[in-house]
C-alpha cells in the first residue's frame, strides 16, 4: 500500500481505483484510527494529526460547523469535491501537492496553521471570508485557478500570525479586504494574473508586519502583478516593500468612469490612497510598472524609495534618450500620470536616483521632511509636465544632479529647507498651455522659497533649459548660481524670468549668451557675479529697479578701461533702450565701494543716453538737442564734473581778460564815478553771477565787446549753476 501511495499522481484527471478514499472515511479514522496509525501526535502536547497521503477523496469532506480537534494534512491527495470547512473549528488543515476544486472556508475557525502549499492546485476559489486563524496562513508555492471568481476570498480574514503566499500562482483575484495579519504579509516571487480587474485587493487591510511583494531570494524569481494591486486604506506596522516588482495594469478599464474627476488614474498598477506605512515604501532595485504608480493622501513614516524603478506608460516606445537630428518623433505628453503622489506626507526622503520615469511624477502638496534625491533621473513627458509640483515641501535639499527631463518641472510656491541643486542637468522640450498653446516653462519655482542655494549651473555637463526658467518672487536665502549654464533655445521669448528675486548672492556668469529675454526686474541681491556672455543676450535684458549692492570682482579705482565695458555690455543687454535705473543703480554701487569718479562716468553716460532718447523724439528740435548735449558733456558732464565747470571759468576768464585788456578804455556809466579800468575784475564780475566786485555796471562798452560780455554772462550762469549742483549733489552722496 505504501509503495502505490507513493506513485499516485494527485494532478491526474482518471486516479487509479486503489487510491480511492471516502471523504467519510477520513473523518471516521480520526474517531476509530486504524492499524496503520492515521492518528498520531507530533508532540506529546499538541493536537492529534489525521494523516491522509496518496489517496482521492471521494465524496465531499463535510466538516461544516463541526468541532474537529484533529490536524488534518493531506499530502499529494485529490479531491472530488470541495472540502466544506464553513463555521468549522479545527486544530489545523494542511494541503501539500494536492489538487482541489476548491475549498469553502466561510467563518473558518482554526488553532493553527491552515497550509496550502508545495504545488498544491486549487481550480476553483479558496474561500476564507471572515476566518480566524489563530497561526498562520501559508499558500507558498501554491496554484489557484478558479473558474469564475477570486483565487482566494478572504474579506475581514484574521490571522495571528502571518500571510505567506512566496512563489504563488494565481490566475484570479486575491481578495483579502479587511484583512488582520498580526505579522508579515509575503508573496515574494509570486504571479498573480488577473489582467480584467484586480491582481490583489488589499482595501483596507492591516499588517502587523512587513508587506513584501519582491523578489524572492531564493528563486531570484520577481513578484508580478498583471491587474491593479488595490491597496487603498491599507495599515503596514513595518515596510512597505515592492523591490524588484513587475507590474502591468488591467487590460481593461473604462477611462470615462469618472468624466469628472480630473485625478482618475484609469491605467493604475498600483492604488495605495490613504495607506499608512510606518517604515519605508521600497519600489526601487529595479522595480518596473507600465501603469500608474498612485500613492496619494497616504503618510509614510519611513522614506520612499524609487532608484533604479523603471515606469514607463509607452508600451516601450520610450527611449529615455535624447535623440538629436532624429526623423522618428518620440512620444509624449502621455495621457496618464507615472507616479502620482498628491497630498502624501513623507516623514524620511525620496530617494529616485536613476530611476526611469515616462509620464507625469505628480507632487502636488507633498511635503518631504527629508530630502529628495533625483540624480542621474530620467523624467520623459516631451511637451507636457514631466513634474507638478505646486506647493511641494522639502526639508532637506532637492538634488536633480546630471538630471534629464522631457518636459515641464514645475514647482510654484514649494518650499526647500536647503539646496535645490539641478548641477549638470538638461531641461528639454517643455510643455505648452492647453488654453492658448503658449510655452510653459522648463522650470517654474515662482513665489518659490528656498533655504540655502539655487544651483542651475555646469557640474559634469553644463547646466541647459530649452525653455525659460521661471522663478518670479522666489526667495532663496543664499545663492542663485547660474555659473556656466546655457538658458533658452531661441524658440520661447523668455529664456530667464528673475522678477522679483530676493536672494543674497546672485551668479550670471552663463557658458553662452541666453536665447531669449532676461527679466531681471525688482530683483534684489548682495553680491552680482556675471560676464560678458550674460550681456550678449540675445533677448533684451529687463533691469527696472533691479538692485545690486556690490560686485564680487569690484572694479579698481584705476581700472578705466573696466567701466567703460560695463557700460558697453548694460548698453547692448538693453537694446539701446534709455532706462534711467540701470545707470543710477551701477553708479550707486560704485559710490557705495568709494569709486566716486566712475560712478561720474556712469551718470556721465546716463545723461548722454538720456539726451539721445529726448533728441530721437523731439523730430526738428533733435540737432538742438543733440548740440546743447554735446556742449555740457564736454563742458561740465552734465553737471557730474564740476571741476571742469572751474576749469572752463577759468579759461573764459583768461579770453575775457585778454580780450578786454585789448580794446580801449571803456566809458564809465557814472561820469561822477572815478574808477581805476581793470580787464580781470570786470570778466570775473560778468562771469560769476551772484559776487559783485563792482565793476560790470560801472562801465559801458560797445560794439562786438557787449556781445561778447553777454555771452560771458550767459555762460557764467550756465557753469556757475553747474558747479553748485555739483557740490551739492557730492555732499548729499546722491545722483
Amino acid at each position: 500500500m505504501a509503495g502505490r501511495d507513493g506513485g499516485f499522481d494527485p494532478h491526474d484527471p482518471e486516479p487509479p481505483d486503489w487510491a480511492r478514499l471516502p471523504a467519510a472515511e477520513v473523518v471516521r479514522r480520526a474517531v476509530e484510527p486504524d492499524a496503520v496509525g492515521v492518528l498520531r501526535r507530533r508532540k506529546p502536547t499538541a493536537a492529534p494529526v489525521v494523516s491522509v497521503t496518496g489517496r482521492f477523496v471521494e465524496g465531499r469532506l463535510d466538516l461544516r460547523a463541526a468541532e474537529f480537534p484533529f490536524l488534518l494534512e493531506f499530502v499529494r491527495c485529490r479531491f472530488e469535491h470541495e472540502p466544506d470547512l464553513r463555521q468549522a473549528r479545527l486544530a489545523g488543515v494542511e494541503f501539500r501537492d494536492c489538487w482541489l476544486p476548491g475549498i469553502q472556508g466561510r467563518n473558518l475557525r482554526s488553532d493553527n496553521d491552515v497550509q496550502i502549499t508545495d504545488g498544491t492546485v486549487v481550480a476553483g476559489t479558496v474561500d476564507l471570508t471572515d476566518g480566524e486563524i489563530h497561526g498562520t496562513l501559508v499558500l507558498s508555492g501554491a496554484v489557484l485557478r478558479p473558474r469564475t471568481g477570486p483565487a482566494l476570498h478572504g474579506d475581514r480574514l484574521q490571522l495571528v500570525g502571518a500571510l505567506l503566499g512566496r512563489n504563488l500562482r494565481a490566475d484570479g483575484e486575491i481578495r483579502i479586504p479587511g484583512l488582520r495579519s498580526g505579522g508579515n504579509v509575503n508573496f515574494a516571487g509570486a504571479r498573480l494574473h488577473n489582467p480584467r480587474g484586480l491582481g490583489l485587493n488589499g482595501n483596507g487591510m492591516q499588517v502587523g508586519g512587513n508587506l513584501h511583494l519582491v523578489v524572492d531570494p531564493d528563486s531570484r524569481e520577481p513578484f508580478r502583478c498583471d491587474g491593479t494591486l488595490f491597496l487603498p486604506s491599507v495599515r503596514v506596522d513595518s515596510d512597505f516593500s515592492l523591490r524588484g516588482a513587475r507590474l502591468t495594469p488591467r487590460t481593461e478599464h473604462s477611462r470615462t468612469v469618472p468624466p469628472d474627476d480630473p485625478f482618475f488614474d484609469p491605467n493604475a498598477t498600483l492604488v495605495a490612497d490613504r495607506c499608512r506605512v510606518d517604515g519605508n515604501v521600497n519600489l526601487d532595485r529595479d522595480f518596473s510598472s507600465t501603469g500608474t504608480i498612485r500613492v496619494v493622501n497616504a503618510h509614510i513614516g519611513g522614506s520612499l524609495r524609487l532608484s533604479h524603478a523603471r515606469v514607463d506608460l509607452s508600451g516601450g516606445a520610450e527611449p529615455f534618450v535624447e535623440q538629436v537630428g532624429s526623423a522618428h518623433r518620440p512620444p509624449g505628453p502621455y495621457a496618464d500620470r507615472a507616479v502620482h503622489l498628491d497630498g502624501t506626507e513623507v516623514r524620511g526622503g525620496i530617494d529616485a536616483r536613476d530611476a526611469r520615469i515616462a509620464g507625469q511624477l505628480r507632487l502636488v502638496d507633498v511635503k518631504v521632511q527629508g530630502s529628495v534625491l533625483l540624480d542621474r533621473a530620467v523624467l520623459s513627458n516631451r511637451r507636457g509636465d514631466a513634474i507638478e509640483g505646486r506647493r511641494f515641501s522639502v526639508g532637506g535639499n532637492l538634488d536633480g544632479r546630471a538630471l534629464l527631463v522631457f518636459g515641464s518641472i514645475l514647482l510654484p510656491g514649494s518650499r526647500i529647507g536647503a539646496n535645490l541643486d539641478l548641477r549638470g542637468s538638461r531641461l528639454v522640450a517643455p510643455g505648452s498651455y492647453a488654453r492658448d498653446a503658449s510655452p510653459k516653462p522648463s522650470l517654474d519655482l515662482r513665489v518659490a522659497h528656498i533655504g540655502r542655494d539655487l544651483i542651475c549651473a555646469d557640474g559634469d555637463a553644463a547646466f541647459s533649459a530649452q525653455g525659460e526658467i521661471r522663478m518670479r518672487r522666489a526667495e532663496v536665502l543664499r545663492e542663485t548660481n547660474f555659473h556656466g549654464a546655457v538658458l533658452g533655445n531661441g524658440h520661447n521669448d523668455v529664456a530667464l524670468n528673475a522678477f522679483g528675486v530676493q536672494t543674497p548672492e546672485l551668479r550670471l556668469d552663463v557658458a553662452a549668451p541666453p536665447r531669449g529675454r532676461v527679466d531681471l526686474r525688482h530683483l534684489r541681491c548682495a553680491f552680482l557675479t556675471d560676464n560678458e556672455r550674460f550681456w550678449q543676450s540675445h533677448g533684451r535684458i529687463e533691469l527696472e529697479d533691479f538692485r545690486y549692492d556690490a560686485l564680487r570682482d569690484p572694479i579698481a579705482l584705476d581700472d578705466d578701461a573696466e567701466v567703460e565695458r560695463r557700460l558697453r555690455w548694460l548698453r547692448h543687454g538693453m537694446r539701446d533702450v534709455y532706462r534711467p535705473g540701470p545707470y543710477e543703480q551701477m553708479a550707486h554701487m560704485l559710490r557705495a565701494a568709494g569709486n566716486e569718479e566712475h560712478a561720474a562716468t556712469v551718470l556721465v553716460e546716463k545723461q548722454r543716453r538720456r539726451y539721445n532718447a529726448l533728441a530721437d523724439g523731439s523730430g526738428f528740435a533733435a540737432p538742438g538737442i543733440r548740440l546743447w548735449s554735446w556742449l555740457q558733456r564736454w563742458m561740465v558732464g552734465y553737471g557730474y564734473r564740476p571741476t571742469r565747470a572751474l576749469a572752463w571759468l577759468s579759461g573764459f576768464l583768461i579770453v575775457g581778460t585778454l580780450w578786454f585788456a585789448l580794446i580801449p578804455r571803456p566809458h564809465e556809466a557814472n561820469a561822477d564815478d572815478h574808477l581805476v579800468w581793470n580787464p580781470v575784475l570786470y570778466t570775473l564780475d560778468l562771469l560769476v553771477p551772484i559776487v559783485d566786485f563792482g565793476h560790470k555796471n560801472k562801465w559801458t562798452v560797445v560794439g562786438p565787446s557787449q556781445w561778447i560780455s553777454a555771452a560771458l554772462i550767459a555762460l557764467g550762469w550756465i557753469l556757475a549753476t553747474t558747479v553748485a549742483a555739483g557740490v551739492t549733489r557730492m555732499l548729499r552722496r546722491s545722483s
